[in-house]
């Protein structure tokens, strides 16, 4: 089988559409500077901000300026309508949408807080979620036969292609949309300054002097077919799936190894499914977020995978900013950009190298690009790599188990009675209640199941870790963004329980999270289900979790709505 692309949307920093931003790669033009639209006091942290406001995108996508959307979704309605219109696709049943972000429409809830809380505005309290923002996407350029919503930080909309991917494969599908979108908010603009890995000079990925992150927003989505359906009804194909693989480093919820083992595990995988050779690889448009750890580790995973023959390398987040969840769908539509006018970016701002570090191209080369390499890694050490060629690439279509997977445990944790067996009082005094419940699920569950580590974990969240994210959110306004702690911050991200646990017990397999409302669960089996079905895993470890909070409950009320406390693990098996 062989899985295409036949169109291609982009919405960064270098402005709206595709070719806007192929122009200003191929003249290193930047779009980073001081932020404009976003209103943070921090205005000393250059961005990588979308020149409009939301009123002025509204106008572009023709949607009503009445209308209250987050960010988020404004920038992917732009991104998708292009990919689709490139495409000649109109969306149907049997057609899917699948969009990474983490953010969603904390810009809302950012700007309509202590309105709120006094029930006003509440209308918009719904686009606070995650997959409330994906589907607010789709309304407007669907229908779709199928949404989902992977939130695995800044692997995720990678982590949406794969999974894109993966449902063409198993024939679950027929067409794709996939990718990611993320606006900047003030959440995690103070999210990373807390975490001291914000430069208030443009970034220079691998240089000496690297210093942090500029961050970025925007958005990227690819169309993907089956290559006989694309070429069945005239479509023009643009470049070709060629491997994936998803991974995790398993070592830190921020922080990367400094052997970069995600990495590594992560590009050697995509390489061996599209039956390359490193030397077949002709450029990497690498995660390069210009943090020191960053940096170092993913050159420590480059320079074990390729030796001392890397190929041309660069990072294009010197262009756009680091657009977090949306970076993995960006920057493959900027690699299939690179193919298509055989061109490899510039690595903007780069003078000079050091010991570890691997020294990309300084300046826009002019080459034939065969086979592309694209990293996207995130927080919790969620791995992610994907390989994009020019050239046909064949991927298995034969699934090995063909019999329905089987649930051999489950396990829903309501005390904290037995958490001492699984948990230090360090630990457990680091968590919030909800967290220390789901761990000790997950332990139980695996226990049952005589599992020491699961081939995968995957996690099923309609709000994510709401108490750690109220906590920070609320400090952060109430202080005007001065008073923000970084352990709340690290703890806020949808994938916090998945990465946890992956942590926890040394589990470097594949490992996402779902926020799909309440399909989150069902989107998270479907995930299971393709993994067994294209033999990838035999089990895996199937989390469902979401925590009550009183603050945000006060404010869900008013749309008779409230969050449960759910901590549930399941152990699946496949049926051979």
């Amino acid at each position: 089988m062989r899985i295409v692309i036949t169109g291609i949307g982009i919405v960064s920093a270098l402005g709206i559409g595709k070719d806007a931003n192929r122009k200003a790669l191929l003249n290193e033009r930047s779009g980073v500077s001081a932020p404009r639209i976003l209103g943070t006091v921090h205005i000393q942290y250059p961005v990588g901000e979308v020149k409009y406001t939301n009123d002025e995108l509204k106008e572009r996508a023709g949607i009503d300026s009445q209308v209250s959307l987050p960010r988020t979704s404004l920038l992917g309605i732009l991104a998708a309508h292009e990919a689709l219109n490139q495409a000649s696709i109109l969306p149907d049943a049997e057609t899917a949408f699948i969009s990474g972000t983490t953010v969603g429409g904390m810009d809302l809830t950012e700007q309509n807080w202590e309105q709120y809380i006094q029930g006003l505005h509440t209308e918009t309290i719904a686009l606070h979620e995650a997959g409330e923002t994906t589907r607010a996407i789709a309304s407007y350029i669907g229908p779709f036969g199928y949404v989902s919503t992977p939130s695995t930080a800044c692997s995720s909309a990678l982590n949406a292609i794969m999974l894109g991917a993966d449902m063409l494969r198993t024939g679950a599908i027929n067409r794709v949309v996939a990718g990611g979108s993320e606006c900047l908010s003030l959440f995690h603009l103070n999210g990373f300054r807390s975490l001291m890995i914000l430069d208030e000079q443009p970034c220079r990925p691998f240089d000496v002097s690297h210093a942090g992150i500029n961050l970025g927003e925007g958005a990227g989505y690819l169309v993907l077919e089956r290559e006989e359906n694309a070429l069945a009804r005239g479509a023009h194909i643009l470049g070709y799936i060629g491997g994936y693989a998803n991974t995790c480093d398993a070592y830190h919820q921020t922080a990367s190894s400094q052997n970069g083992e995600g990495a590594y595990l992560a590009m050697k995988g995509a390489l061996d499914m599209a039956g390359l050779k490193p030397s077949d690889i002709d450029y990497i448009n690498a995660h390069g977020t210009a943090t020191p750890n960053n940096d170092l580790s993913e050159s420590a995973a480059l320079l074990r995978l390729f030796g001392m023959a890397v190929p041309a390398l660069s990072s294009t987040k010197a262009f756009t900013g680091h657009t977090t969840s949306a970076s993995g769908g960006l920057e493959a539509a900027i690699c299939v950009l690179a193919m298509q006018h055989s061109f490899i970016p510039a690595n903007l701002h780069w003078k000079e190298t050091a010991e570890g570090l691997v020294k990309p191209v300084i300046h826009t080369k002019h080459q034939t690009l065969r086979h592309v390499l694209c990293n996207s890694f995130g927080f919790g050490g969620n791995e992610s790599s994907l390989v994009l060629s020019s050239i046909p690439i064949e991927l298995s279509s034969d699934p090995i188990h063909s019999k329905p997977m089987q649930k051999v445990a489950c396990v829903s944790q309501t005390t904290l009675d037995d958490q001492s067996e699984f948990l230090s009082p360090l630990e457990a005094r680091r968590m919030t209640p909800q967290t220390r419940r789901i761990i000790i699920a997950a332990h139980k569950a695996l226990h049952e199941a005589g599992i020491a580590v699961p081939d995968a974990i995957i996690c099923a969240t309609q709000w994510g870790c709401m108490q750690q994210s109220m906590r920070f959110l609320t400090d952060m306004l109430q202080s005007q963004e001065q008073d923000v702690k970084p352990t709340y911050f690290m703890q806020s991200t949808h994938n916090t329980i998945a990465s946890t646990i992956a942590i926890r017990i040394g589990c470097h397999g594949y490992n996402t999270t779902y926020s799909q409302r309440k399909q989150s669960l069902d989107c998270a089996l479907l995930d299971v289900s393709s993994q067994m079905a294209l033999g990838r895993i035999n089990n895996a470890l199937v989390l469902e979790f979401d925590e009550q909070v009183e603050q945000w409950d006060q404010v869900l009320c008013h749309i008779h709505q409230r969050t449960e406390n759910i901590a549930r693990a399941y152990v699946y098996r496949a049926n051979k």
